[in-house]
């Protein structure tokens, strides 16, 4: 499966890319007469992901609008436009006084009398949008990874709890809980197929990521903006916001048990120039239950090496495969099993589902699990480096605050030099 899924809103044409699949329709009355309102969404966030998840939604719902789009970028945000205006024409109703440019572009966003919001800003900025959609109350998709540090899962954590109590459906991005394939895999999984789980190997190995050149005129905060991946206190580094795919995944094979420590190793081996910001380019992390289980995590983005994307999850009866890159899901040893049904457009799945719990007014509220799995994945950066064994509950309890509020493209960024294990210490 390709890692630039929402890259084709790039290219010019605009061929729409997976197959569209019809929402369900099931009487309800989330918003009283629920087949007769016409949902208004919002797009918090206008670069490749936050379009594609905007193209997935117009497509998600028969009766569905993109009313408001809100950017700290001008020219995100209009490409972003113009793009969708080319697929979806009349659907596209953002008319210039719901073009929010600025960083209260979110809050713009949330009053402008949308009912659904799309968030897929950088992640360090997710916590704050998150808790505003709740406390505005409006359903939500919220890209992956949901916080950079434990401050922000927190809050999370607060706004799934509020959603639930507001009866708001609030979607992850953790795409893979929406493919069929991992669906029925993970299920006989967690009914016992495999046996008493010993130990889980997963892996994120990829490539070089994509960076802009610094230009005349921009501020260090435009600069780090728009080279986020590379910027502890805005991507909360590779394994919190790609390599997470795979953790989670490991997480779900284990019914969302929660593991008592993690310690792990990591650095910058080859990545090492400036535009690279401060983040390392490769992890190794190993994760402990408290039954003894073992979870394996390697990831890394070095270019021209071998790359893998699998978890495989070994029990005492047997083997769970599930290669990402090769689509392949089978189970060998005592109860052999492969997948051989139908394939599904995860990335348009979860917006058919979201869109059809709220037709339904049976909220979906994934908002446990994606705090979960993204605390796992910011723990392994806590161990790696630290160079310390971390637990749970010392790393949920953490007071360490990446980020800052940001009001101004003139405002200086956190300060952040390459972690040093040993030396790093953990606050």
């Amino acid at each position: 499966m390709s890692t630039k899924r929402r890259d084709f809103l790039k290219i010019s044409g605009l061929a729409v890319a997976g197959t569209a699949f019809p929402a369900v329709w099931t009487q309800g009355n989330a918003f009283g007469e629920a087949r007769k309102k016409k949902l208004k969404v919002g797009l918090i966030g206008c670069g490749g992901r936050g379009t594609g998840a905007a193209n997935q939604a117009l497509k998600a719902d028969p009766d569905v609008v993109l009313h408001a789009m809100g950017d700290v970028f001008q020219d995100k945000l209009q490409n972003s436009l113009t793009n969708l205006s080319k697929i979806h024409g009349d659907k596209v109703k953002v008319k210039e006084k719901r073009q929010f440019v600025g960083f209260d572009a979110y809050q713009k966003v949330l009053d402008s009398g949308v009912d659904v919001v799309i968030l897929a800003t950088p992640p360090g900025f997710r916590p704050e949008h998150l808790l505003a959609a709740v406390d505005a109350g409006k359903h939500i998709f919220c890209e992956k990874p949901v916080a950079v540090d434990a401050p922000g899962v927190r809050k999370v954590l607060e706004a799934a709890r509020k959603a639930n109590e507001k009866k708001l459906s609030l979607v992850s991005g953790f795409c893979w809980r929406y493919h069929s394939p991992k669906r029925a895999i993970f299920e006989k999984v967690l009914d016992g197929s495999v046996g008493e789980i010993s130990t889980i190997y997963n892996t994120y190995n990829t490539g070089a990521l994509w960076s802009h050149a610094r230009q005349p005129g921009w501020s260090e905060m435009e600069y780090q903006l728009r080279n986020w991946l590379y910027y502890g206190w805005l991507s909360g580094d590779h394994i919190v916001e790609q390599a997470v795919h795979c953790i989670d995944m490991m997480s779900w094979a284990m019914g969302g048990k929660l593991p008592v420590s993690v310690m792990g190793t990591g650095g910058r081996q080859v990545r090492t120039e400036e535009v690279f910001g401060h983040i390392y380019d490769h992890f190794a992390i190993t994760y402990e239950y408290e039954n003894g289980a073992k979870g394996f995590h390697f990831c890394r983005q070095q270019q021209n090496c071998q790359n893998s994307y699998d978890v495989e999850v070994f029990g005492s009866e047997g083997r769970a495969l599930i290669d990402c890159s090769r689509n392949v899901h089978e189970i060998t040893g005592k109860n052999p099993w492969k997948f051989t049904g139908e394939q599904n457009d995860m990335y348009q799945t979860e917006h058919d589902e979201l869109f059809a719990s709220i037709r339904a007014g049976k909220p979906i509220n994934d908002g446990e699990y994606m705090a979960h799995s993204t605390l796992l994945a910011i723990m392994g950066r806590m161990a790696a480096y630290t160079g310390r064994r971390i637990t749970w509950e010392e790393a949920i309890n953490s007071t360490e605050e990446l980020g800052m509020e940001v009001r101004s493209m003139k405002q200086h960024p956190p300060r952040a030099g390459v972690a040093m294990p040993g030396i790093t210490e953990f606050i």
